[in-house]
């Protein structure tokens, strides 16, 4: 049976606001993000607050300083997350947080609910977009009623179906994160927004390694997904430097989402694989430079490129020639600079007369060439 997700991938009709945008996309606020529109760029606080608001409010300025378009938090408490039990299913065995018992690693990693509304506040006060990534239900009624205009779903819970329901059914953007998840999950989940009527959705490779090695990072992807699911993708990214998101945009991210922290230097759980501002903004000038790269389709030839057309090869007379001299491959030759005639002709050239004299190193011309 087909897909029934799957569609024409070249048959995308632009938007009528923005003309270079081409569907699918999504709308958050008054910014249309998809193919052909500027990546979105997110910077995600997560646990780089380090338990203090005033670091907290230090990112949102630097992030907006670093050209990122949104700042992003998570919403939850230990309690939420999980249960405060010493059993060996409770325990991180392996990785950034080895050592760690998952109620422990919430408990430094969590940001106090009651610092949201401020932040939230100060966040668009500067101009920045603010979202967060609920974790259960009561999160989500919690953001609902700090006026959030927009969700995410962290890679974690890509398999939570009734918390993803719950999410689609207050009818607002949402961007979903695809770590660890096999295509049939990625279907379940998009068929749960579409389900509660929901279709402003995008959806973000990830690679749920914290750092994410490239070898494990498998971008093509998101093109199949793209296809796949009929959305606009970006992706989610925990490598170290900003080689992954800028390949990402060049592949198509209509979304980069990356770590942010004043420094590295400020321990907290997510420190290590974090970006610092002067690398956060040089990944956005990056990013901005390869989407003025990959430009449109176009066979023109461009201002700066008209000026190297005189260093193209042309026909040249190579040596004196009098009037009624045949041309030949002796005294003709295709060479630069390009003030001759089109290298094309040569060959119906040769066997012609010289309409008069001609001086070595003279381009040639028709009217120099007798009927």
């Amino acid at each position: 049976m087909q897909n029934h997700f799957l569609r024409d991938q070249y048959a995308r009709p632009a938007s009528r606001d923005y003309p270079n945008c081409m569907a699918p996309t999504i709308k958050i606020k008054n910014r249309l993000i998809g193919e052909g529109c500027p990546a979105y760029i997110i910077a995600e606080m997560s646990a780089n607050h380090a338990g203090n608001i005033s670091i907290a409010k230090q990112i949102i300025h630097k992030a907006k300083e670093s050209g990122a378009d949104c700042i992003k938090i998570q919403t939850y408490t230990p309690d939420t997350m999980t249960i405060n039990c010493d059993a060996e299913y409770f325990h991180i065995n392996n990785g950034t947080w080895k050592g760690e018992t998952l109620y422990d690693l919430y408990g430094k990693a969590y940001m106090p609910w009651e610092w949201q509304a401020e932040l939230k506040e100060e966040a668009e006060r500067i101009g920045l977009d603010f979202f967060s990534t609920p974790f259960d239900r009561t999160s989500v009624d919690f953001l609902e009623s700090l006026g959030i205009e927009f969700y995410k779903i962290a890679s974690f819970e890509l398999v939570d179906i009734p918390l993803i329901k719950y999410v689609a059914s207050k009818g607002k953007p949402m961007i979903i994160s695809t770590g660890m998840g096999s295509f049939e999950e990625i279907k379940e989940a998009v068929e749960a927004v579409r389900f509660e009527g929901n279709d402003n959705l995008a959806l973000l490779k990830c690679s749920s390694a914290y750092p994410a090695i490239p070898d494990d990072m498998n971008l093509k992807t998101m093109q199949h997904m793209s296809k796949s699911f009929d959305v606009p993708v970006g992706l989610s990214d925990h490598s170290l430097g900003s080689i992954g998101a800028v390949t990402a945009v060049a592949l198509g991210a209509c979304i980069i989402e990356k770590h942010f922290c004043l420094s590295r230097d400020i321990k907290n759980p997510d420190s290590s694989f974090s970006m610092e501002p002067d690398e956060f903004k040089h990944m956005v000038d990056d990013i901005r430079t390869a989407e003025r790269a990959m430009g449109i389709v176009s066979y023109e030839c461009s201002e700066k490129e008209k000026e190297s057309l005189t260093f193209r090869r042309s026909v040249f007379v190579v040596q004196d020639i009098k009037k009624d001299d045949v041309f030949s491959e002796d005294n003709i030759r295709c060479i630069r600079p390009g003030n001759g005639l089109n290298p094309k002709y040569y060959a119906s050239v040769l066997g012609k007369k010289a309409a008069s004299d001609i001086n070595r190193g003279t381009p040639l011309t028709f009217k120099l060439i007798q009927p």
